[in-house]
């Protein structure tokens, strides 16, 4: 049966035949000769499989029709070239770095439908056939750009400050006054008395948190722009900025306490700031008030006033009973007078943000200080990496105005971003041109983002390469082609178990939130605790930062912003923690409690009492002699469960529990002071008289940070 199943698949039959018609055809045809004879015979494959006819040479060249066979390479070990759109034929051979004539003989392949006659400068719109042409030459293909417009420079399209305006346009301006000094100094008291308001009886804790910006008209009738500071330490950004914006800064200083840390702080951010200072003496009707200490330590750190022979105005005033204000207020006139400021009240407006916040009635707003043109409802403007179409102007008092000339602070609502404080006001022409610099703005941080992340990756990976370097030439220094692994293998995703305090920080004022991360910068306590910043922002607690709480485990700190009733009671139910603050001191205190808290407790000794080894005995314990230590208790009391140490000669020669504790015959647990024991210890050794014995026990004590926030 397989005999005539094999015989009937196989085609023998019809190769039998074949062969049999040849050799009749040798035979009758006489003038055949062996080369013709040869080419009869069927050429079969010896394959097992298909038993397919093999193609001679002239059958390969006749479905050719005559062309060259290009044979392609193999892909691996292949080159990569770029290639772009609209190529022309001599671009291709230049990537490829082959002649001209091996691309023409490529296109003839690639592009067999078309009849288009190529040349040098002939441009092959069909990528299809750039990659075809590629291929044929045995490389691979990436798309770049075109190398001319790599050659050109990225066009700069951030919005800059228009040139200086010429004289003729200038026009008066009110003078912009900063008022620092140290904390409690009586700051914002000298300006209340000033503009007959109580705002110091708002301030949280007596102390100014928040950088305020408003006008007062004074008697005289002229117009002056104030700038109000904090004087506490944690607010210097918020120092540096005021004093960075202002023409005139009054240096605040009490006469009872003197020059302070904050003071000296200010007359470096007024010098840096290149502005004249004009001294207040505050608190001048106090008792027992030295006057000329107070100039002479000025003296010392460059503020020469004018009874010491300089330059610098001083004014002897007391804020809170209103005296000698006038005096004050003349003052600053005349200054502004010998500065002669003037501004450009046209063109496009510039100006700095002084402070930003959140509003939950108004939305998004930010307090800006004009310094050229005028700010009128309806303009664009760009500050940092935020833009607004202006919708509403208010001034310090609250009311709605329509324009803000030079050196005038107004609240500006259409923020689609909250800006940052400092940042840089500047007009555009339309909202189209502010999303094209927010587009550029954006893309240069990203390139900086890149070099940054470039620079630590690059140090990554040179710390690996020495690591791998050093592995390698201790291998070959061992002669081995391989090393054991160095204990079991580590899991790729590591628990962490590193005490960490995790916080998200919400503020009333971007000011305040700036102030905040700063202090929490100095934290350098991280090998104990770990305190990590997981998100801020300015506005209300929302249910966005319980979600990142929750996730991260983090304690929420709102500063003189409110928590919902719905939001608070989301947060009870995922347990995320909410502390609420309007005193700055009083936070940093609440999270160096939270960091203390979370400081792994550490085990002290506790002393117990005190022994002396009077004898050594060896008392028999059934068929044991076990060796007994006689000893009076001198201080303390001696514990039965407690720990011993024995010591001789100040050297410590046992450490360890008890196994008994006897007086006379009777097993005790406690042995006061002056009595007489004897004691077994767990390991016997040989005790003699004189030993010390201690007896202590280790307790667990909570330990506190180190962190100084400097305040």
């Amino acid at each position: 049966m397989y005999r005539n199943l094999l015989f009937k698949r196989l085609p023998f039959r019809q190769i039998r035949n074949e062969y049999l018609t040849n050799n009749t055809k040798q035979l009758v045809d006489s003038k055949c000769s062996v080369n013709t004879v040869n080419h009869l015979v069927r050429q079969i494959s010896v394959s097992t499989v298909f038993s397919k006819k093999r193609k001679t040479a002239e059958e390969k060249a006749i479905e050719n029709h005559g062309r060259r066979v290009i044979r392609y390479s193999p892909k691996a070990g292949s080159e990569v070239v770029g290639i772009w759109r609209n190529m022309t034929v001599q671009d291709l051979a230049n990537v490829l770095k082959k002649d001209i004539d091996h691309i023409f003989k490529a296109l003839e392949f690639a592009d067999k439908n078309s009849d288009t006659e190529y040349k040098r400068d002939t441009v092959i719109h069909n990528p299809q056939i750039v990659r075809e042409v590629v291929k044929i030459s045995g490389c691979r293909f990436k798309l770049v750009a075109r190398p001319d417009e790599l050659n050109e420079e990225e066009e700069n399209k951030d919005a800059v400050p228009a040139p200086p305006a010429p004289e003729s346009a200038l026009r008066p301006r009110p003078p912009v006054v900063c008022v620092m000094g140290h904390v409690d100094h009586g700051k914002t008291t000298l300006l209340d008395a000033l503009r007959d308001t109580a705002v110091v009886e708002q301030e949280f804790g007596g102390i100014t948190q928040h950088i305020g910006a408003f006008e007062v008209k004074l008697k005289s009738g002229e117009t002056v722009t104030f700038l109000d500071t904090p004087g506490h330490a944690a607010f210097s950004a918020m120092r540096a900025r005021g004093a960075c914006a202002t023409d005139v800064v009054v240096l605040v200083v009490a006469a009872d306490d003197g020059v302070m840390e904050q003071t000296v702080e200010s007359i470096r951010m007024a010098r840096e700031a290149n502005v004249p200072i004009l001294v207040a003496i505050n608190k001048i009707d106090k008792a027992g008030v030295n006057i000329e200490r107070t100039l002479s330590a000025l003296s010392q750190h460059g503020v020469v006033c004018e009874e010491l022979g300089g330059e610098v105005q001083a004014v002897r005033l007391s804020a809170l009973h209103r005296l000698h204000l006038d005096t004050l207020v003349e003052a600053l006139t005349l200054q502004a007078h010998l500065m002669d400021l003037r501004a450009d009240p046209g063109g496009y407006v510039e100006g700095v943000v002084i402070e930003a916040q959140v509003d939950p009635r108004l939305g998004k707003q930010a307090t800006v200080l004009v310094q050229r043109g005028t700010l009128r409802k309806g303009c664009v403007l760009v500050a940092g990496a935020a833009w607004a179409k202006v919708r509403m102007l208010q001034c310090g008092a609250g009311s709605v105005v329509q324009e803000a000339g030079p050196a005038r602070p107004v609240s500006v609502l259409g923020w689609r971003d909250l800006p940052a404080a400092g940042d840089a006001v500047l007009e555009v022409s339309s909202e189209k041109r502010a999303n094209e610099v927010m587009r550029w703005r954006h893309s240069q941080r990203m390139k900086e983002k890149q070099e940054e992340d470039l620079e630590v990756i690059s140090a990554k990976e040179a710390e690996h390469r020495a690591q791998y370097r050093a592995r390698l030439a201790h291998k070959r220094a061992l002669g081995r082609l391989r090393l054991k692994p160095e204990g079991p293998r580590q899991k790729q995703i590591q628990e962490d178990t590193h005490p960490t305090l995790s916080v998200v920080v919400k503020g009333d004022v971007d000011g305040s939130v700036e102030a905040i991360l700063d202090i929490l910068e100095t934290y350098d306590d991280h090998e104990r605790v770990r305190l990590d910043l997981v998100h801020y922002g300015v506005g209300h607690v929302t249910p966005n930062d319980i979600e990142i709480a929750r996730a991260f485990n983090a304690v929420i700190y709102a500063f003189n912003v409110e928590c919902p009733v719905a939001v608070s009671a989301e947060a009870r139910r995922c347990a995320v923690s909410v502390s609420s603050h309007n005193v700055i001191y009083r936070l940093v205190d609440d999270i160096k409690h939270q960091i203390s808290a979370r400081i792994p407790k550490r085990q002290e000794e506790e002393f117990i009492g005190e022994a002396s080894v009077l004898q050594q005995f060896v008392v028999s314990e059934g068929k044991r002699r076990v060796q007994v230590a006689g000893c009076r208790c001198v201080r303390g009391a001696l514990a039965r469960h407690a720990l011993y140490r024995v010591t001789r000669n100040g050297q410590v020669v046992y450490e360890g529990k008890l196994a008994s504790m006897k007086h006379l015959k009777d097993e005790v647990t406690t042995i006061k002071r002056d009595m007489e024991c004897g004691l077994r210890f767990e390991t016997e050794f040989e005790v003699q008289a004189g030993d010390t014995i201690t007896c202590y026990k280790m307790v667990d004590v909570d330990d506190h940070t180190d962190w100084d926030p400097g305040f």
